[in-house]
C-alpha cells in the first residue's frame, strides 16, 4: 500500500465560482434545512470517487445513530426523479448504513457543468481520490464540458503539465491500472512503467515491481535497461555507477518532466537526454521549459 502524494488546490476553488467555499456553509446563505427521504436521492452521476473507505464510514454510521447528521448535505432536483448530491455523499452512505429514513439538505440549482466541477472539486479538497480516479476525473471533464488541458488547469488551479502527467496513466493497460486504483503500485511507478517501450511488458514488469518491492528509482534503472539494445547493455550497466549528484539530478528532473531523463558526463562536460513518448508528450515538455514557435 502506498501514500498518496498530498494535492493542493491552489486558486481552483475560487476560479471555479465565487460561492464554493461556502457550499455548505448554512449560514452564509437564508437557505432553508429540509429532511429528505433517503430513497429518494440518488448519488452524484459525476461522482469521481468509485471507493469509499468501509471502515471510516462505518465509524461515521455510528456517530449519526448517536447525533444525527450535523452538516446537511448538498442537494439539487433531479430531471428523473427526486433528488441527486452536488455535496456530503459520505454523510448520505452512512446515514443508510445507521438505519436512517432521512438527512438534513438544502436545496439549489445547479447546472450539469457545475454538478461535474463540484463531483471533482470536492473531492480533490479532501485528497479522497486515488491517482487514477482523479485521471478518469480530469479526462471527463475534457470529454463532457469540451476542455482542453489548459481548459481544465485553470478550472482548477492546477498547471497543465499537473493535468497531462495524471492524463498519462490512462494509458495504462487495464491490469495495471487495477493495481495503481488499489494502490499496489504508486503513480511515480506508474509513470516509469509509461517510459517502457515495449508496451507488452509494462503488466509484467508492474508485477515484478510489487513482487520485488522495487522503488521508483529502482525501477527506472530496469526500464532504461530495458529499453537499451543489447548490445547497449553494458553501457547501461555503467549508468547505474554514475555519481550520487548525477544521479540526484536526474530524479529531480523526471520529477518535473514527469518523463525519463538521463544525464551522461565526461570529463566535466556532457548532455541531458529528456525522453517523450510522443508530439503532444513533446509539446508538454516544451510549455514547462517555456519554449514557443512564432506562427509563420
Amino acid at each position: 500500500m502506498v501514500n498518496k502524494n498530498s494535492k493542493g488546490l491552489g486558486r481552483g476553488i475560487d476560479a471555479l465560482f465565487g460561492d464554493y467555499a461556502e457550499l455548505s456553509n448554512i449560514n452564509a446563505t437564508n437557505e432553508q434545512v429540509q429532511q429528505i427521504l433517503l430513497t429518494d436521492i440518488r448519488p452524484n452521476p459525476y461522482q469521481p470517487r468509485k471507493t469509499f473507505d468501509e471502515a471510516a464510514l462505518n465509524e461515521l454510521a455510528e456517530s449519526i445513530k448517536l447525533s444525527g447528521v450535523f452538516q446537511p448535505i448538498i442537494l439539487r432536483e433531479s430531471k428523473i426523479k427526486g433528488y441527486e448530491i452536488i455535496a456530503g455523499e459520505r454523510r448520505f452512505r452512512a446515514s443508510k448504513l445507521a438505519g436512517k429514513e432521512t438527512i438534513p439538505a438544502i436545496i439549489r440549482e445547479f447546472d450539469e457543468e457545475k454538478m461535474m466541477e463540484v463531483a471533482v472539486l470536492e473531492n480533490l479538497q479532501r485528497e479522497d481520490l486515488t491517482s487514477l480516479e482523479e485521471a478518469e476525473a480530469y479526462e471527463m471533464m475534457m470529454k463532457k464540458l469540451k476542455l482542453t488541458q489548459e481548459e481544465v488547469a485553470i478550472r482548477l488551479g492546477k498547471s497543465r503539465p499537473y493535468i497531462a502527467n495524471y492524463l498519462r496513466l490512462l494509458g495504462l493497460p487495464d491490469a495495471v491500472k487495477e493495481m495503481l486504483q488499489n494502490e499496489d503500485i504508486s503513480m511515480g511507478q506508474a509513470r516509469t512503467l509509461l517510459g517502457l517501450k515495449e508496451k507488452k511488458q509494462i503488466t509484467k514488469l508492474a508485477k515484478r515491481v510489487v513482487r520485488d518491492h522495487l522503488t521508483v528509482r529502482q525501477l527506472e534503472q530496469l526500464v532504461n535497461k530495458m529499453n537499451q539494445p543489447k548490445e547497449a547493455a553494458a553501457e547501461a550497466t555503467k549508468n547505474d555507477k554514475k555519481p550520487y549528484y548525477i544521479r540526484e539530478s536526474e530524479e529531480r528532473l523526471m520529477d518535473k518532466f514527469g518523463t525519463s531523463v538521463s544525464i551522461n558526463e565526461k570529463n566535466q562536460k556532457g548532455k541531458i537526454e529528456i525522453e517523450y513518448l510522443s508530439t503532444d508528450d513533446l509539446t508538454r515538455i516544451l510549455d514547462i521549459l517555456n519554449i514557443q514557435f512564432d506562427d509563420e
